[in-house]
């Protein structure tokens, strides 16, 4: 099956020839579709804090974390590409010789960018720099003649927007000055991140092509946001390993090849970064996605949500291992028992079947139950955003029921019981989490153990004008954390405030 060409490439790669077989045969087979049981609502897995229970976690966490290794853990790996989609349609049609005022009377969205293009946080930027190549963005705004101004935002000879990282373009604008996703992740940071010696730790997942931008920008930034706020940055990058790219296969689940014969592989998705995020060794990590931002009269939310999350979490972590260490003790009796057995399936959403009553059945089920990676995660109500959702789901090997995030592509939409559970679903996943990754005795947890490999897709797409199949592997808060303890908490809309669109940014969340 493989050439010697071929185990060279492996081996450059890190990834076996056995993991590469274990993925074709799962081209060959497909994965199995989750199995919903029901909708995570208020009540049924997903917990409403009332006021007096978030002022507690507030301070539990204001009084906890500065003796922790707080990290701040942010994927800002993708290209912007696709949130100037509409630019480039609108490019093509001045291109082809249409005028703006035409564009824009077909387009609503057209007319809206052209009228309010001088309001966006890069306009200065852009001002700058046509008038050093021309021609003067201000003559092109007067005139209408926006064909220059879109070459000069998206195009390598201009800002390069287009193929930029989101976390390197202008998000905000400031009285005086601008800030991009990066800059607003750093602000965040200092408010809800700071560990033990007043350092804020920041951990960046990006592409290998923009690591060095990423890191001139830090290089740039960091200083006036060290003397704003009193802290001292310690922000790394990583990017995701070759070893978990996946086989791309022909449409006979043969190995695809490229023109020069060399297999062609695929980034993993970003599942694959449940590795990167195994290499850390900090005591608590918040994830959030790179451009889910926004400006400083609107972070408050954000900030008091986020140590309330990390506030629970330790109250949760605390009672855990409260409980480990009675049963290592050896002096873990019925009464005992029964008491954390009940913690466990009120206040950690374990399936009641899974612990039997009595403590000899139970204890080391409760045991392993309980010494696990944990998360909380927040869930915003469903306002229609495409994208995951919480979830009771059925595991087969168990018997049991746990809460997990599932995405869209997992379920079988023909099935109409699973599409009905899916379509029952009140709330939705922005990528708020806050994690612990170690266990009672400070050792961290090897996270690849708590992957469910089954929970990857398949998608057609291809190359050269060959169709091929690829493979992703099991998402990062889906199937990567399949096997973590998972609690939903309900937090407000206002702390989910997502760019997708260039459009976004004209929304009065990002003003």
């Amino acid at each position: 099956m493989f050439t010697e060409k071929d185990l060279r490439q492996l081996k450059e790669k890190g990834i076996s020839t056995e993991m590469v077989q274990d993925q074709v045969q799962k081209f060959e087979k497909g994965f199995p579709f989750v199995k919903l049981a029901a909708p995570a609502t208020p009540g049924d897995g997903i917990i409403q804090i009332d006021e007096k229970r978030f002022k507690e976690y507030m301070e539990l966490y204001d009084k906890e974390a500065p003796h922790k290794d707080v990290l701040k853990f942010v994927p800002a790996s993708g290209a912007a590409t696709r949130m100037f989609k509409d630019l480039f349609s609108w490019r093509e049609k001045l291109r082809s010789g249409m005028t703006a005022d035409k564009v824009s009377a077909e387009d609503a969205q057209a007319e809206k960018f052209f009228g309010e293009i001088k309001t966006f946080a890069f306009w200065n930027d852009l001002q700058r720099l046509m008038k050093e190549k021309g021609p003067d963005a201000d003559a092109c705004y007067a005139g209408k003649d926006f064909l220059p101004l879109l070459d000069s935002l998206l195009d390598d000879e201009g800002l390069g927007y287009a193929m930029l990282p989101k976390g390197l373009l202008r998000f905000h604008r400031y009285e005086g000055f601008n800030r991009t996703p990066l800059e607003e992740h750093l602000v965040e940071g200092a408010h809800y991140a700071r560990s033990r010696d007043n350092v804020v730790r920041l951990h960046f997942t990006v592409s290998a092509e923009h690591r060095g931008r990423f890191i001139n920008h830090v290089g740039d930034v960091i200083q006036q946001y060290e003397d704003e706020f009193g802290v001292n940055f310690e922000v790394k990058f990583s990017v995701q390993k070759p070893s978990t790219d996946t086989i791309a296969v022909d449409l006979e689940n043969k190995p695809f090849r490229d023109t020069d014969g060399s297999l062609l592989f695929r980034p993993g998705g970003h599942g694959a970064l449940i590795q990167n995020l195994n290499d850390l060794t900090n005591d608590i990590v918040f994830i959030k996605n790179i451009d889910n931002v926004v400006p400083d009269r609107l972070k408050d939310e954000t900030f008091r949500y986020k140590k309330a999350l990390g506030g629970l979490l330790l109250s949760l972590q605390k009672s855990i291992f409260k409980i480990l260490d009675k049963i290592e003790s050896g002096e873990f009796y019925d009464d005992e028992y029964a008491v954390a057995r009940t913690f466990a399936i009120e206040y950690l959403c374990i399936d009641k079947k899974l612990l039997p009553h009595e403590a000899e059945k139970g204890t080391e089920m409760l045991r392993k139950i309980l010494n696990r990676p944990l998360r909380v995660c927040g869930m915003v109500k469903n306002v229609g955003e495409p994208g995951g959702g919480p979830f009771w789901t059925e595991d087969l090997k168990t018997g049991g029921r746990s809460l997990q995030i599932v995405e869209s592509s997992q379920v079988d939409h023909e099935n109409k019981s699973q599409r009905e559970i899916f379509e029952q679903a009140t709330h939705f996943n922005p990528v708020d989490l806050v994690c612990a990754l170690k266990d009672r005795k400070g050792n961290a947890f090897d996270l690849k153990d708590y992957v469910d490999p089954e929970t990857g897709f398949i998608s057609l797409k291809s190359k050269d004008g060959k169709d091929l199949k690829a493979q992703e592997l099991p998402g990062l808060w889906n199937g990567a954390m399949a096997g973590w303890t998972t609690i939903f908490v309900e937090v407000p809309l206002i702390t989910f405030n997502p760019v997708k669109t260039i459009m976004d940014l004209l929304r009065e969340e990002h003003r």
